[in-house]
């Protein structure tokens, strides 16, 4: 066949080149979800503007800004031209001797040792699956959860089995069930706390049932903390690596919530090793870390600085901020006939429940939110994300009056679909 120069192009013999197998098993239903195009519905589509409650990232609409005092931190350290080469695969000194200051506890002692700095907290996520969980095993995953822990087990050929969470009790885990899912390929379970996306916090008291679950079965616990210390009203957050003196833990955390700084992309696993159990879990986190060579060097360069000066009244007053937006939220869709809210008690989501009989042509969570988007331009998550039918899921993040006008189109969906 001619080229556009007058040559002849050989015959190509390549044929198609098939991806790995990591690869095709790898699968981000949100990441899908918001991929797919509207589908032309019978109905007029809406003309209004479009507002997203979709992701989780509360930088989207500007209303959540990071701390001067955080900007002036990731400022000096660019300006100090002193992180611009590659820092130590585990995370420069300072910054995990900061981690390790502002998180230990009497009853979980840290120093910069047990800290471990990855590519955000979803990248702790994944060395911590990684560490305990070998291809073939399994690890126990709360049902509804966020969808990127299920897409690292199946990445990696590991089995996630979910267990339930309780809609009915503030979304505790139902230990029962939790419990009957283990066996002897059972590697680790993993909870998040607080939750996405349930909003939920957890007691004392059902934390340490959690983990009485891990001690009698002796299996390694990891605890997805990025929500850490973001709760509502006279809530409580307990770090759960407080609460034994028996179970290792591998807890997971980051700047990006907390601090409004997602696409900093800096996390950290916190190793709380309890009699030595995690020898050679430490040794493999530090193996792990050498995949990427270490995260942002100047992120984590401005740690300390963050930690050190960041005033007492900011998470107080973010807190404060995040439960009014909640509790529009709540209030407003409460109101909507076929919608049942479930309170949330912090981090930046709301879950509510559908009750699918009571609306005449919408088949199910998926089809609520594509007829949603469609007629009201308003953008949520369906609770297949979640592993979870029957639901959708609400971000907090967005400016009050977007919160409101949602609610608004929402609750007119609903009044105009119901029986």
């Amino acid at each position: 066949m001619p080229s556009t120069n007058g040559t002849v192009a050989p015959t190509s013999s390549w044929g198609t080149i098939p991806s790995s197998d990591v690869s095709r098993r790898t699968f981000n239903p949100i990441r899908e979800v918001l991929s797919r195009p509207v589908q032309p519905l019978a109905t007029v589509k809406s003309s209004n503007d479009p507002i997203s409650l979709s992701i989780g990232d509360p930088t989207v609409f500007g209303n959540f800004k990071a701390h001067p005092v955080v900007v002036d931190a990731i400022e000096a350290a660019v300006r100090s031209y002193s992180f611009n080469g590659y820092p130590p695969s585990v995370g420069v000194p300072a910054a995990r001797e900061a981690i390790a200051k502002k998180y230990s506890h009497p009853d979980a002692l840290l120093t910069a040792n047990d800290v471990i700095m990855a590519s955000g907290c979803s990248g702790a996520v994944e060395m911590a699956i990684g560490v305990l969980c070998s291809e073939g095993q399994n690890i126990l995953l709360p049902r509804p959860g966020f969808c990127l822990y299920n897409t690292i087990a199946a990445s990696r050929n590991i089995e996630a089995r979910l267990y339930n969470l309780l809609a009915d009790k503030s979304w505790e885990i139902d230990i029962a069930h939790m419990e009957s899912l283990i066996n002897k390929d059972t590697a680790a379970i993993l909870i998040n706390n607080p939750s996405n996306p349930c909003g939920s916090n957890y007691t004392k008291a059902h934390l340490k049932a959690i983990l009485a679950v891990c001690e009698r079965h002796k299996i390694p616990l990891i605890s997805d903390e990025i929500y850490a210390d973001m709760v509502f009203g006279a809530q409580v957050f307990t770090p759960t690596a407080t609460l034994t003196a028996t179970v290792p833990v591998l807890t997971v955390g980051g700047l990006a919530k907390q601090w409004l700084v997602p696409g900093w992309r800096l996390g950290w696993i916190l190793v709380n090793d309890r009699n030595h159990a995690f020898e050679h879990v430490r040794q493999g986190l530090f193996a792990l870390s050498t995949l990427i060579n270490g995260p942002c060097a100047i992120a984590q360069a401005a740690l300390p600085s963050i930690f050190e000066n960041i005033p007492d009244s900011y998470l107080p007053d973010l807190n404060k901020q995040l439960e009014t937006h909640a509790r529009i939220l709540e209030t407003e869709l409460s109101k909507a006939p076929g919608l049942e809210v479930i309170t949330p008690q912090g981090a930046m989501y709301i879950m509510v429940k559908l009750n699918i009989e009571a609306f005449e042509d919408i088949a199910d969570d998926a089809d609520f939110c594509h007829k949603l988007k469609w007629e009201e331009n308003v953008e949520i998550l369906p609770g297949e994300c979640f592993a979870y039918p029957g639901t959708v899921r609400l971000v907090i993040t967005p400016p009050k009056d977007k919160l409101h006008l949602a609610a608004e189109r929402i609750a007119a969906f609903c009044q105009r679909h119901h029986k």
